[in-house]
């Protein structure tokens, strides 16, 4: 990692919303993969934080973005403390993350899914169905994946994450009321 970027701690609602996938012509721009393919956080973050690829720990590096935008297939950014090329190439590799505080609100009917991962799934009849481990993009469709247990044994179920299933999404309760059957 660049010695003159600033070390910091990651805040504790930071996301992982990217990766540096190398540098981008010669004035320290550097392209970055989103893992969304809506990269909303990373143009409304003007703070990234940067650490290593495989690191655990809490430690990373501020990095203040003068401007990141979309090109091609990927995003690119500058930062004024990435002076050139080589600057840049040094990033490669590096996971991004996000304070959740960052992000742009979400609208009427709209999550983002690190905010429903965790949530409590239940059906209209008070059955618990699971907890959301990760969501899937099928096509136009996203799908829950709930984990569970059933006569204390671990089984994965799916709902599909559209109107039709989904009753209601309580962020703050933590929870999602579906129109499904445990047997389904």
């Amino acid at each position: 990692m660049l010695p003159t970027l600033e070390a910091a701690e990651l805040p504790a609602d930071a996301i992982e919303v990217a990766r540096i996938a190398d540098a981008w012509g010669i004035k320290g721009w550097f392209k970055v993969l989103p893992h969304s393919a809506q990269p909303e956080a990373l143009f409304s973050s003007k703070r990234w934080f940067l650490q290593a690829p495989g690191a655990q720990a809490r430690s990373a590096f501020r990095l203040p973005i003068r401007e990141a935008k979309e090109h091609s297939d990927c995003i690119v950014a500058s930062s004024e403390d990435v002076p050139d090329r080589n600057a840049a190439e040094a990033l490669r590799g590096a996971r991004v993350f996000v304070p959740r505080s960052s992000f742009p609100t979400a609208g009427d009917d709209e999550y983002y899914w690190v905010d429903l991962i965790g949530l409590a799934v239940t059906n209209r009849e008070g059955v618990v169905l699971g907890t959301v481990r990760e969501l899937l993009a099928n096509g136009p469709q996203t799908t829950l994946v709930l984990d569970a247990l059933e006569n204390g044994k671990p089984v994965e179920r799916m709902i599909p994450f559209v109107s039709a299933f989904v009753d209601a999404v309580d962020l703050t309760g933590r929870a999602i009321t579906v129109d499904w059957q445990p047997d389904y």
